[in-house]
């Protein structure tokens, strides 16, 4: 299974997962929104569930997981705080999570790409981080 498509993806796979749950606790002290901050924590639980699958396949393969990039979570918590403390509203939240979404999707996709000959196994943990993001959109829809 190993392969150097295989690791970077894994590892891209577990930066990503690690954005994705930081940005769900970014937005969730704010919230007021009962429904939607069930929808979040529903939401964040199976974000974690999948970083565990991934970390899982790291140790597998001896392997270290890899850091959201400092500067893009940076930038997003300060986003986030700002666009927040200015607007506190499940609006506002949904907004920003549905941007972080669709954002998540696209790098997911384009590490993909780069790295076609990644073991099937770690496809499928890329794949799930899509469907996950995807359907987490969804269910932003109705507070936007």
């Amino acid at each position: 299974m190993e392969n150097k498509d295989t690791i970077l993806l894994l590892k891209e796979c577990s930066a990503g997962i690690r954005m994705a749950v930081s940005s769900i606790d970014d937005v969730l002290p704010y919230l007021d929104d009962k429904e939607m901050m069930q929808v979040l924590k529903e939401s964040k639980t199976e974000h974690k569930d999948l970083e565990k699958d991934i970390d899982n396949t790291l140790h597998k393969m001896d392997c270290e997981g890899k850091e959201p990039n400092l500067m893009a979570k940076g930038m997003s918590k300060i986003k986030t705080n700002a666009e927040m403390v200015m607007k506190p509203t499940a609006a506002q939240a949904a907004s920003l999570i549905t941007d972080g979404c669709g954002m998540g999707i696209k790098s997911i996709h384009k590490y993909m790409n780069q790295y076609p000959a990644a073991a099937p196994e770690v496809m499928n943990l890329a794949n799930r981080i899509s469907s996950l993001e995807a359907k987490l959109e969804e269910q932003m829809k109705p507070f936007l």
